[in-house]
C-alpha cells in the first residue's frame, strides 16, 4: 500500500504540466479582458502623467501667469511691450510643443486600442 502512495507521489510531472497549461490558457483567454479594462485604465493615467510632466518641462503655465509681467523689472513702456511680444512668441512656441506631445499620446493611445484587432486580422491574413 505505501509503495503505490509513493510512486503517485513522485509522479507529479502529469498534474503539473495539466495546471501550468490551464494557467496559461486561462492567462489567453483573459488577455483581451485585461488590455481593454485594467490595462487601457494604466495607460490612460500613464498618458496623463506624461502629459503633465510634458506640461511642467515646458513651464507652459509658468509663462501664460505672467504675460503681463515685465522681463528684468524694466517698467518702462517699451520694456512691457518687448516681454509682452517675446512672451507671446515663447507662449505660442511651447503650445506648439505641448500639441506635439499630446498629439504623440493620442497616436499611442490608438495604437492600444486597434493594435490586438490589427495583430489577429494579420494572423488570419496569413493563415488564409
Amino acid at each position: 500500500m505505501k509503495r503505490l502512495i509513493f510512486v503517485m507521489v513522485t509522479n507529479n510531472l502529469p498534474i503539473f504540466g495539466i495546471k501550468v497549461f490551464s494557467e496559461i490558457g486561462r492567462d489567453i483567454l483573459y488577455f483581451p479582458l485585461w488590455w481593454y479594462s485594467r490595462g487601457l485604465v494604466y495607460l490612460i493615467t500613464s498618458l496623463f502623467a506624461f502629459l503633465k510632466n510634458r506640461e511642467k518641462a515646458l513651464a507652459l503655465g509658468v509663462w501664460i501667469k505672467n504675460i503681463l509681467k515685465p522681463m528684468y523689472a524694466q517698467t518702462d513702456w517699451q520694456g512691457i511691450l518687448i516681454s509682452i511680444f517675446m512672451r507671446i512668441v515663447e507662449i505660442i512656441i511651447r503650445s506648439i510643443i505641448m500639441l506635439f506631445w499630446a498629439i504623440v499620446a493620442l497616436a499611442g493611445f490608438i495604437t492600444w486600442i486597434f493594435l490586438p484587432p490589427l495583430v489577429i486580422y494579420e494572423i488570419i491574413f496569413q493563415l488564409i
